[in-house]
């Protein structure tokens, strides 16, 4: 059976590992005869949604009665037939009755299913078309379109930045564009999803976009046409020093193992390797386990999996690092989830490489996604997952809400007591429940008011597409302090309020986000977080452990050698 690893971020799904699978015609004509019932006044969309409703209800019947007793399964069809009339009963009651007119897609989609799944657990979900349709995209880690990042600034869409290479880069659309039509609607009072989705299209179609661009007096009109956009799991890699790589990933969708494949082969002879999982949701299992192996040694275990109707299912390392033991620091936060926890926890257990940052999300369930009519789909969680040590790293999610379960964390107290206890490869501890806690922990750095207020008004990024246009900077830019008054200016011409203490207090951080600022305007996004990457605290961290990350692997293989040899001398 082919599964699933994610969690939901921001409050949609990303990265389902989809299991395309039929089922019986009389599980589905059983479900679908549930919705002969009495419905004044019902519109044919009302019926089609109950009768959908009434066939996700049944096909999770089917699948909780697998492998179960004729007698219970029985049982189980009466319990059924009885919640399903109530639901009925109660659907009519309210399409007849309730002040204002049902919308079907509220109560059914939005309403109905949620609740029944959110009653299992916090990531069996339900894709109505639109979401299931976003999901596939993020999956295949590509879509169609003009390739650029748009969002919201002063109640205008505009361009966050181009991705070097696309129709929109060629084209020579810059960050700060502001779109104010595409194929001749204007843009005004749309939605940044609403444009986004004007941009999007078929490969080979074309789509006419209008721009404002502040220093042009006229509108500028651009014709492009739509290509396959990739959206790359690898965001950035680079040699952050000599023989040192630094590597991002940010999910694991269908191409992540041949993304990290290539940058590897593409670092070459490394002395170590930084690998950055901060904010990575998770993804493909398939591609997690790809990952993982480039980093263990061949045959070594990187995960299982099993659940109340499913057999365990192992995988292990098919080929292995090949000999490349460098050393190895992996960085982490609380939304590093999931597939990237299976990379992390195998990485820890193996004592492969130094775990760094803070505790994970804690997400041990894994969902096989279930094409359903009408384009929806179910995320239904049919198994439990087990790190190398045997560590089932779920969080608890019993009596609190999502809300408190996705972003609420700060009541937890990171205490280990009531933690299950496992041991890595050379006995070091390691704890089951609640995410994986890091070899080395490094608390989030927490920004200040200045940082926050220059932040909440755009000013680098306002700075830099000023500065770019009049400037042209080469890679050899360096902020100075006459560019710090410059910037300084800008923030008066603003009316960003500010200290001479705050300019002092942050000179470090101000440069450090103005060079990167001016390399995405100049260079493009890549070369804005290479800049970013080479400042950022954490990473720095990384980089002194290092040594560490090395002494604790080379201890670990004198421990194994050492135990195998005393159990071949004992056998």
């Amino acid at each position: 059976m082919v599964t699933a690893v994610t969690i939901p971020v921001q409050g949609r799904l990303t990265g389902w590992y989809t299991l395309y699978i039929q089922y019986g015609s009389r599980g589905c004509s059983r479900a679908l005869n549930r919705r002969k019932f009495k419905m004044a006044r019902s519109s044919r969309r009302s019926l089609f949604l109950v009768a959908f409703f009434l066939l996700a209800c049944g096909f999770l019947g089917i699948v909780f009665a697998q492998r179960t007793g004729q007698q219970s399964s029985l049982s189980g069809d009466t319990d059924v037939k009885d919640s399903l009339k109530q639901f009925t009963d109660v659907y009519a009651v309210i399409e007849d009755n309730y002040a204002e007119p049902v919308n079907p897609d509220k109560a059914i989609y939005n309403g109905a299913i949620p609740g029944m799944l959110h009653s299992l657990d916090p990531h069996s979900n339900f894709f109505d078309p639109k979401s299931y349709a976003l999901m596939r995209e993020d999956q295949r880690g590509k879509y169609y379109g003009v390739g650029m990042t748009v969002g919201p600034r002063n109640n205008k869409v505009i361009v966050i930045f181009p991705f070097t290479g696309t129709p929109a880069y060629k084209a020579g659309i810059h960050p700060g564009d502001v779109i104010i039509a595409v194929d001749g609607k204007s843009t005004e009072n749309m939605t940044t999803p609403d444009v986004a989705d004007m941009l999007k299209g078929p490969k080979g179609t074309t789509v006419h976009i209008s721009i404002s661009r502040e220093g042009v007096e006229k509108p500028m009109e651009f014709t492009l046409i739509r290509d396959e956009i990739p959206r790359y799991s690898v965001d950035v890699h680079f040699l952050i020093r000599p023989g040192v790589g630094y590597l991002h990933v940010t999910g694991f969708n269908e191409t992540t193992e041949e993304e990290v494949s290539k940058a590897l082969d593409e670092f070459g002879d490394l002395k170590g390797l930084i690998l950055d999982l901060r904010g990575n949701p998770g993804g493909l299992l398939s591609e997690g386990v790809g990952v993982a192996d480039k980093f263990l040694k061949k045959n070594q275990l990187i995960v299982s999996h099993h659940g109340r109707a499913s057999a365990e299912k192992r995988y292990v390392a098919q080929h292995g690092n090949g000999g490349k033991d460098y050393p190895l620091v992996v960085l982490v936060n609380r939304l590093t989830a999931s597939a990237a926890e299976i990379v992390s926890g195998a990485i820890q257990d193996h004592d492969r490489g130094l775990i760094v940052g803070e505790v994970t999300f804690g997400k041990g369930l894994v969902q096989t996604v279930y094409p359903l009519s009408e384009n929806t789909g179910l995320a239904l969680t049919t198994a439990h997952y087990y790190t190398p040590s045997g560590r089932l790293i779920q969080r608890d999610y019993s009596n609190i809400s999502l809300y408190d379960y996705y972003y609420n964390r700060e009541a937890e107290s990171g205490s280990n007591a009531n933690r299950e206890v496992k041991l890595t490869d050379s006995g070091r501890t390691v704890y089951g429940g609640g995410g994986i806690t890091p070899d080395v922990v490094i608390p989030p750095t927490k920004s200040n008011h200045f940082q926050d207020t220059l932040l909440q008004h755009y000013a680098f990024f306002n700075f830099a597409k000023r500065y770019v246009v009049s400037h042209h900077p080469t890679k050899s830019f360096e902020v100075d302090d006459a560019l710090l008054q410059e910037f300084r200016k800008s923030l008066d011409d603003a009316n960003v309020p500010y200290t001479q203490a705050d300019l002092l207090d942050n000179s470090d951080w101000l440069k450090a986000n103005i060079k990167a600022e001016i390399f995405v305007d100049a260079f493009g996004q890549d070369e804005g977080m290479k800049v970013r990457a080479e400042s950022d605290p954490e990473i720095l961290k990384g980089l002194d452990l290092l040594p560490q990350a090395k002494a604790l692997a080379d201890n670990a293989k004198k421990i194994v050698a050492e135990h195998n040899g005393a159990g071949a001398f004992n056998r």
